[in-house]
């Protein structure tokens, strides 16, 4: 006697009624087109005290493909004492995050459909589930608000993904980013961006997106572009091996003249495209037809300068469908993302990685010591160089940029160390410090704190800085998942983005921090998961309470608190009592456990503090360099090049741009923001010195066309400064584009030599 079917369990249901009506209509076979019971998350990862654990990853009772780069239709079973629409709604919620057209739920005795491609639901008997043929026309004719899908389209589907041995098959999310590049590829959008959060497969994703553009002979030729080399390594060597022998490293002195022409997938640095000094070394390597696609990596990056950098080089292509990827698009009133390429064809963020358990939770641990919000110096109290400091009062917003204080920098190294101890020495850490100078002190302080680890191995702490030639060699050291050295890397911009830093379990925060693109790569740092290794979450260490960032609502990935922290050193001596605590919540919700450091009272013969403000460091180097004002006039009238002196002081490790910010001054030109810090000059802003130009009526001499062109570059100016009015690109920027090409340009003023010299006697008006 058979069981009644309404007291079969689900599986049962799927094993005796679901399952054969499906294969019934021809789902199954060596292509995989049937997949039961299918996990597509891996279960969010939860944080409770010192454990942590996952959660139920999503799992789908069967998607039906039509092949494993199409998935068509998700099902999901339910018992018999349900309606057969019971689990609709659960399947729809799977198919909407999988990007798949028709969802269906059954009970055994019917299914029940919705159709996402006309909005429509019905019910239908078992024996009447359409065949795999079937769905696919429904899917090829409802698709694109019912216009089909074209030939292109149908190329690309019918192309896999590369899922050879050694390759992980793309996950959902992966998979959407490919399907939906791929289909606006096909449907003629020529500008497209990626927003996948850090740590979420972005280069994986965009081999993808070429292995199957090249197979299906859309795309012959692919550029690949990066701004740092250690980027270019790790996707030739990592995501793209599979494509090795078609993939060439452009290197300018190596392959001028050689007619590098038969690969199909070049990867470039964009100075080694541009030149040293704005050569265009990419119109001597490539036609302006050479490629068909352009992969934009990290395209939120860079300063207005560099933005031009890639635009200038996107530009040249322009013929090129052009990708660009980003965790963070970058949105500000100089620079947009999405106004070159567009609303993103697919967003993953940090949140929906988090809870799909492919990115690592994080706990936060926020510290102030007894100054962090005011200090005030004795009266007449000098610094370690005998030098009086300015008698107000200092805040975190201060520390490492405007004064050095020895003692903190020592107090936070002990801190780090006490946590690392408590938890584990050899956990991978980032310090991220204001600039490469308190990167180097910390450096030193760490040293100092660990010295029984340190003579163990000296490379137990490395400053890892853009000017430092040593901590960059060791960089590969710190990222690979097999060494165990270094173990704690200070820095303060190199590793804050871009960088795979897989291992890394803690993040310290000791660099004032306020953009929320910025404070999103930072915490991406963290993100990926090595459970093999151990490594399921990891924990931000806050000194300047950056993570009230956390708070904004930009913010989109949540975080766990870190709930009665006792720092416990094992067997360390240490010269300062332990610190107390005492809990705050902040509005975010989110409970963080505040640490009051008790320092020493400073008495008059007692320790001096070593006061370095960037603000004098900076004053000190341009004297050294110009010791008058006149000097310093000289030399930047005679300057080719503007920039030049920017980039000089750069070198230096002074960023005037940021100086400036800290300061309220970004509206300043840097030649009046020098002048004021070096020589008590009162500044002027761009805007007042251009309309100071207009009002002379300089351009009274040339025609009526080039007075436009020369009142557009003083807007230009305005805007961004004097670096816009020396970049060969502006010509092909808004507004100046109107006016037609560089060359109909350089014609209104008889030559490209007639130009150039109005440009030079507009900087001279502008300075005058």
């Amino acid at each position: 006697m058979s069981q009644p079917m309404e007291t079969l369990s689900e599986e049962d249901i799927k094993r005796l009624y679901i399952t054969p009506a499906l294969g019934q209509k021809g789902w199954a076979g060596e292509d995989f087109s049937m997949e039961a019971a299918v996990p597509f998350t891996d279960g969010k990862i939860n944080i409770k005290g010192n454990l942590d654990f996952r959660g139920k990853r999503k799992v789908a009772d069967y998607i039906l493909r039509h092949n494993r780069a199409t998935p068509l239709a998700i099902v999901e079973a339910k018992r018999a004492t349900f309606s057969p629409s019971h689990g609709l709604q659960q399947a729809m919620t799977y198919a909407r995050m999988m990007n798949i057209p028709f969802a269906y739920s059954s009970n055994g005795k019917a299914f029940a459909e919705h159709d996402f491609l006309t909005g429509k639901e019905r019910q239908f008997p078992m024996d009447a589930f359409p065949t795999k043929e079937e769905l696919f026309l429904r899917f090829r004719q409802e698709s694109n608000e019912g216009r089909g899908i074209t030939q292109e389209e149908m190329r690309l589907i019918d192309q896999p993904c590369y899922t050879a041995s050694g390759t992980y098959p793309p996950r959902y999310y992966q998979l959407n980013a490919i399907n939906l590049t791929l289909r606006a590829i096909a449907q003629g959008q020529r500008r497209l961006l990626l927003v996948m959060a850090t740590g979420t497969g972005k280069t994986y994703t965009a081999f993808q997106i070429v292995y199957r553009l090249l197979k299906s002979k859309l795309v012959r030729k692919v550029l690949y572009l990066a701004d740092r080399n250690i980027l270019v390594d790790q996707s030739i060597e990592q995501d793209f091996k599979p494509l090795g022998k078609t993939i060439h490293k452009v290197n300018f002195q190596q392959d001028q003249g050689t007619g590098v022409t038969a690969y199909q997938v070049y990867f470039a640095l964009y100075q080694q495209l541009l030149g040293q000094r704005g050569e265009k070394n990419y119109e001597k390597l490539f036609r302006r037809e050479f490629f068909d696609m352009v992969i934009v990596d990290e395209c939120h990056r860079g300063s207005a300068q560099d933005d031009s950098n890639w635009r200038e080089i996107l530009q040249y292509f322009q013929g090129a469908i052009q990708l660009g990827m980003t965790a963070t698009p970058k949105e500000t009133k100089y620079q947009s993302s999405i106004a070159y390429f567009g609303e993103p064809v697919y967003t993953y963020s940090l949140r929906e990685g988090i809870d799909d358990g492919f990115l690592a939770p994080f706990r936060v641990l926020n510290i102030t010591t007894n100054i962090g919000d005011e200090w005030r110096p004795l009266k007449g109290q000098l610094d370690a160089n005998g030098q009086p400091i300015e008698d107000r009062i200092y805040n975190n917003r201060d520390y490492d940029y405007n004064i050095v204080i020895e003692d903190r920098t020592r107090e936070v190294a002990r801190q780090i160390t006490l946590f690392l101890r408590h938890t584990d020495p050899m956990a991978k850490t980032i310090v991220f410090c204001a600039d490469e100078a308190h990167a180097e002190r910390m450096r030193q302080a760490l040293v100092n704190e660990n010295s029984d680890l340190v003579r163990q191995n000296p490379n137990y702490v490395v400053r890892i800085t853009g000017s430092d030639g040593y901590g960059k060699l060791n960089l590969d050291y710190f990222i690979s998942v097999s060494e165990r050295y270094p173990v704690i890397a200070t820095t303060s911009k190199l590793l804050s983005t871009g960088v795979d830093c897989k291992m890394v379990r803690l993040i310290v925060l000791d660099q004032q921090i306020n953009s929320m693109t910025e404070f999103k790569q930072i915490v991406g740092r963290g993100t990926r998961i090595r459970e093999k290794e151990g490594k399921t979450h990891f924990t931000i260490m806050d000194f300047r309470n950056v993570t009230r960032l956390f708070a904004d609502p930009d913010w989109d990935g949540p975080l766990e608190q870190v709930e009665d922290y006792t720092p416990r050193a094992r067997g360390v001596a240490h010269d300062h009592p332990e610190p107390t605590y005492r809990p705050v919540v902040d509005r975010d919700g989110c409970q963080v456990h505040v640490i009051n450091k008790v320092v020493s009272v400073y008495d008059t013969d007692g320790k001096l503090l070593r006061t370095e403000s960037i603000v004098d460091y900076t004053r000190r180097n341009i004297l050294g360099e110009y010791a008058t004002l006149d000097d310093f006039l000289s030399h930047w009238n005679q300057a080719r090049r503007k920039t030049e002196i920017t980039q000089l002081l750069l070198a230096e490790g002074i960023d005037l741009k940021k100086l400036k910010q800290d300061r309220g001054m970004a509206e300043v030109d840097d030649f009046d923001f020098i002048c004021h810090l070096a020589y008590g000059r009162p500044p002027l802003t761009r805007r007042e010195r251009a309309e100071s130009v207009r009002k002379r009526d300089i351009f009274g001499k040339y025609g009526p066309q080039a007075r436009k062109v020369l009142e557009a570059l003083l807007d230009k100016y305005a805007l961004e400064g004097v670096a816009e009015l020396e970049s060969p690109a502006v010509l092909e920027l808004d507004p100046l584009r109107q006016f037609g090409s560089p060359s109909r340009i350089a014609s209104l003023f008889g030559s490209r030599d007639g130009y150039l010299a109005a440009v030079r006697e507009l900087e001279a008006q502008i300075y005058a």
